[in-house]
């Protein structure tokens, strides 16, 4: 299923819906573009395009697989940040115990293509969904669910959607992160509740806890790991309680792209429960990395022996009007480049004329439009209408999603493959 899904994508043909592809492509097969091996410069590529470095990409996949497997981790990173198929499947390839996601659609894509785990970081209440993840239980014995909980009410929502299903589905209770945090039970009483109400109904089994400790305010290392410290104690406290009899496993889980380290650190410290306990990592950002939020909260800067994750992105403009000596504009603007977090960061120009690439000195990005790309260049900047500029950019999540057809580029431009996103 998975590689026939798989192969659809490479057969899917090539038009104006995916932008900065060539024109002259159109009609090709995705297969047949990437089997020209064309250049991202001299390919007939237009701007904006958004590149996805082959090299990079392949070094974050390998650091994260080997970071997990060194601090005795599963791994099911957040498949929402690139929602790419293709992506999953390399990052199971490289270990992953399965794909964390958001909301029930993206689980539709997931199954769409054949993955096998899925870990909903999210609470889900909707009665059309849960019908329709209860029928993919029921069709697929080896088809592992699970998501969070994090109310009675939702309990009960869960329950009466469930009624009649063949499989109960798997939930995990959601320990907030602190009072004013985003979702999650707030206290330890509340969350035994919850799990009380869980036992009450058949259609469902507690199969552990979990959190994002991303949400925890005013996080710094120390209110971090005292917060994973709670999530594993609750877990200790259920399965003292008897909460977890008759598992096979417990799932305890937490970890985003900010505070994994913590996450390794504390989860390492788990005692000795009566069922084995799957210490599930859920970071997803990892895979583009990025030149802005994530490059400065990353913990590998903390702990620089575990090594360093590279920025895969790299979207290309041309400058289309320079209108001053401290001023430019470039063709990309908010529909292209992730700005929630950080405005992109000119990182070289490529000249049109030579194709020569240099480092960009004195140029910034000050502000986006729709579709421009406000350029501020100091004094003796070297830059022409018509340049190509390498903007890195910030935040995965967001950059993702703008582009449904990625090339994949080797360090010399040769575009390898295409990514294709479902958001």
């Amino acid at each position: 299923m998975a590689a026939e899904a798989l192969v659809r994508l490479a057969e899917e043909r090539v038009d104006h819906r995916f932008k900065g592809l060539p024109p002259d492509a159109d009609g090709l097969t995705v297969a047949e573009l990437a089997g020209q091996r064309r250049n991202l410069f001299t390919g007939g590529f237009t701007t904006p395009v958004l590149a996805l470095s082959a090299e990079r990409l392949e070094h974050n996949l390998a650091l994260m697989e080997t970071y997990a497997v060194r601090h005795g981790l599963s791994f099911a990173p957040h498949g929402k940040t690139s929602m790419a198929p293709q992506l999953f499947w390399r990052q199971i390839e490289r270990g992953a115990w399965g794909i964390t996601l958001a909301v029930p659609h993206q689980v539709r894509v997931a199954r769409e293509f054949g993955i096998q785990r899925v870990f909903l970081a999210n609470e889900a209440v909707d009665a059309v969904a849960l019908r329709w993840i209860a029928g993919e239980l029921a069709a697929d014995p080896s088809f592992r669910f699970v998501c969070y909980v994090d109310s009675v009410r939702g309990v009960e929502l869960m329950d009466a959607a469930l009624r009649g299903s063949a499989r109960p589905v798997d939930v995990v209770v959601e320990l907030a992160a602190g009072e004013g945090a985003r979702t999650g039970v707030r206290t330890e009483a509340e969350c035994a509740a919850v799990a009380d109400a869980v036992a009450g109904v058949g259609t469902l089994r507690l199969v552990g806890v979990a959190g994002y400790e991303g949400e925890v305010p005013d996080a710094d290392p120390a209110r971090v790991r005292a917060w994973l410290r709670r999530l594993v104690g609750l877990a200790v406290d259920f399965d003292k309680a008897g909460r977890f009899a008759g598992l096979e496993e417990v799932v305890v889980s937490a970890g985003g792209s900010a505070w994994f380290d913590a996450v390794a650190e504390v989860f390492g410290e788990i005692p000795e429960l009566s069922v084995s306990v799957r210490k599930l990592l859920r970071s997803g950002a990892y895979v583009s990395h990025d030149v802005g939020h994530y490059r400065r909260v990353t913990p590998f800067n903390r702990v620089p022996e575990e090594g360093a994750l590279e920025s895969a992105f790299r979207l290309w403009a041309q400058v289309v009007s320079r209108p001053s000596g401290e001023q430019a504009f470039a063709n990309a603007g908010k529909r292209d480049a992730a700005y929630d977090l950080d405005l992109p960061v000119v990182e070289v120009v490529r000249d049109v004329g030579t194709g020569a690439v240099r480092h960009a000195e004195g140029i910034a990005v000050t502000s986006l439009s729709d579709q421009h790309a406000w350029l501020r260049t100091a004094a003796g900047a070297e830059l022409s209408v018509g340049d190509w500029v390498g903007l890195g950019l910030s935040h995965p999540c967001t950059s993702f999603d703008k582009w449904q057809l990625i090339p994949v580029v080797e360090g010399d431009g040769t575009v390898v493959e295409y990514v294709r996103t479902f958001f």
